[in-house]
């Protein structure tokens, strides 16, 4: 059932990003922009957001009790920070949604030249991110770097985020989710040597 959702959750992002990058130059800004007054929200507070993220939404995806899924902020975190990301870049020339571009791959991009990357600074906060428990504090972190991201015109792959927050959100996978993160880290870092 899970697996199912995750691939909903997957497609949902990818059609609302392809929707987005596809809005006309004025209506993109202005969508973007309330996107990123989003950041650091909770999923379903500010109305003006309803529409971008919720619209045509799976009813399996739909919180039931009033408090956001865990699908629903998922994909919200992945939508405002994207816009986030986006910020400064423009579509679809320079799109920080880049297929393939795992989350630990576009951090160790962060490290810089002769900085070894056990003792960046990027480090650090990618493990805060990984031992955070709460989605507002990981959305908190997650906000961090990304700003670092935007500022190094590193992209990122936003529908494999998407999935790994969703998956970061349990008790059992949230530790996978923090292996692949490191894996792919230093993955880069072997191919670098």
């Amino acid at each position: 059932m899970a697996e199912q959702t995750v691939q909903l959750v997957k497609k949902y992002v990818a059609s609302r990003l392809h929707w987005l990058q596809n809005l006309p130059e004025h209506q993109q800004k202005a969508v973007l922009a309330n996107l990123r007054r989003g950041v650091g929200r909770m999923p379903g507070e500010l109305p003006e957001l309803w529409g971008v993220f919720l619209q045509d939404l799976p009813e399996e995806l739909e919180s039931k009790t009033g408090i956001p899924s865990y699908a629903e902020w998922a994909i919200y975190l992945a939508l405002t920070l994207y816009a986030l990301h986006q910020q400064g870049h423009s579509l679809p020339q320079d799109s920080m949604h880049k297929e393939n571009v795992q989350f630990g791959q576009a951090v160790r991009c962060l490290v810089k030249t002769g900085e070894k990357p056990e003792d960046s600074s990027v480090l650090r906060r990618f493990n805060a991110l990984a031992t955070a428990t709460t989605m507002p504090e990981r959305a908190q972190y997650l906000r961090n770097i990304v700003q670092m991201l935007r500022a190094e015109s590193v992209p990122l792959d936003y529908v494999k985020l998407a999935e790994d927050l969703y998956w970061l959100q349990g008790r059992s996978t949230a530790a996978q989710v923090c292996l692949r993160w490191g894996q792919a880290y230093y993955a880069v870092m072997r191919e670098q040597e």
